[in-house]
């Protein structure tokens, strides 16, 4: 039992997530009961979508069945006990009828009442009720979205696309029956978003322009392998100019650095992106301490980029690239951690100069590669970072810590 006000509060009655009592509890299909809003919330930004408690992987779309019963425990509990200060549990939100949102797509056609739908419709989605979101989506509004965004951009009229924008990002996902609708105006949509961006007359930290990296974000997340590999170098350049930008939000530069990672995964783009300066940029980044989830974006990039001899070559161009890549080892996540370990597997067997093997010595690469091989890290990690230093051993003999850790951690 929980003390809150002297009242005991049934410990059953608690969201595992929140540790308050549910308004209204849903069962996940791992069987635990959580606060919908609370467990929406979770899945929908965690990393790796899991179930909080049991730690089972759990879909972010995944099936959450009303717990009728300890509601009405629950309402009950709270109706007797409002008098010592427990406040009552308002009733669910109703749905949004199909109607509704019908109707509001229909405004959207009316210069009186566009902004108005615009509006309602951005509160609906934004509610944290999937349930709405998935009455839009079926409604058609990604499509009513994804048109509207276009005609705004052909007439060059601002008014409006915040709201779209978000709208559009908030409802539209890889399942989504009107993808299609994206990809085919795939080339007016990335159009769009870099008319806002280039917008120097806003400030670099507007709305429009944090929902605009959000949707071009959800955008190339549906958008076809095909048309991943059509995106010109003008785009890359820009996505760059963003990273440049000094005052750019965490949010946003999460978003680049999304873009980019997605972007990088069709072969040809990865040469256009280091073409564009973004190795350079990566690492600056770094060097200023962004923050752990900005490290493991820009570690995994790197290693991407790091993956092809152009993207090495921008690497080690950069005369703090191997310090910092050492510097952030075993001290961010696992994630940063395997992402270092392969950047500086790949510049020790496809780069390794006699210059490069000294700078990992002398920045502390050697050392640290050391460390994994005694820390509390995956298998797989250890054996790499052996392999590194087998590589290299006849060069790297006089470390102190180099013939301790092979020798200690198995040939």
């Amino acid at each position: 039992m929980k003390k809150m006000n002297q009242v005991e509060i049934p410990q059953y009655f608690l969201c595992p997530i929140s540790l308050q009592i549910m308004k209204d509890p849903v069962i996940a299909v791992t069987g635990i009961t959580y606060d919908k809003e609370s467990i929406e919330k979770w899945l929908s930004t965690a990393e790796q979508a899991s179930c909080p408690v049991t730690k089972q992987p759990l879909a972010r779309d995944a099936e959450l069945t009303p717990n009728h019963m300890l509601r009405r425990l629950i309402h009950a509990w709270c109706t007797s006990n409002s008098e010592k200060g427990i406040d009552r549990i308002p009733s669910p939100k109703t749905p949004t009828h199909r109607s509704e949102v019908l109707k509001l797509i229909r405004d959207l056609n009316t210069p009186k009442t566009f902004m108005e739908s615009l509006k309602k419709m951005e509160e609906l989605a934004s509610e944290g009720e999937k349930a709405n979101r998935k009455c839009m989506e079926e409604a058609g509004v990604v499509r009513s979205m994804v048109l509207f965004i276009v005609k705004r951009f052909r007439e060059r009229e601002t008014q409006g696309l915040q709201e779209a924008l978000k709208i559009f990002r908030l409802v539209c996902s890889p399942s989504s029956e009107d993808v299609p609708i994206v990809n085919e105006n795939h080339e007016d949509l990335i159009q769009v978003i870099l008319w806002i961006l280039k917008m120097r007359s806003l400030n670099m930290d507007d709305h429009i322009k944090v929902h605009a990296m959000n949707a071009l974000k959800t955008i190339l997340e549906v958008t076809s392998s095909s048309l991943l590999e059509g995106l010109n170098p003008e785009f890359f350049k820009e996505m760059v100019s963003l990273l440049r930008a000094k005052s750019l939000t965490q949010q946003t530069t999460k978003a680049v650095l999304h873009v980019l990672i997605q972007a990088s995964r069709c072969g040809r783009n990865k040469l256009k992106i280091i073409e564009a300066g973004v190795v350079f940029e990566l690492i600056e980044l770094e060097l200023c301490n962004p923050g752990n989830r900005i490290s493991e974006l820009v570690f995994c990039l790197l290693a991407q980029l790091c993956s092809i001899a152009d993207g090495r070559q921008q690497f080690l161009k950069h005369a703090g690239s191997i310090a910092v890549v050492s510097k952030r080892t075993l001290r961010v996540s696992p994630a940063t951690d395997d992402r270092a370990v392969q950047i500086l597997s790949m510049i020790s067997r496809c780069s390794a100069t006699k210059e490069v093997t000294a700078e990992m010595l002398r920045v502390g690469a050697v050392a640290k590669l050391c460390m994994v091989l005694q820390a509390d890290c995956e298998v797989h990690l250890k054996k790499k970072a052996r392999e590194i230093l087998r590589l290299h051993s006849n060069v790297w003999n006089n470390s102190p810590c180099i013939q301790y850790a092979l020798s200690t951690t198995g040939r």
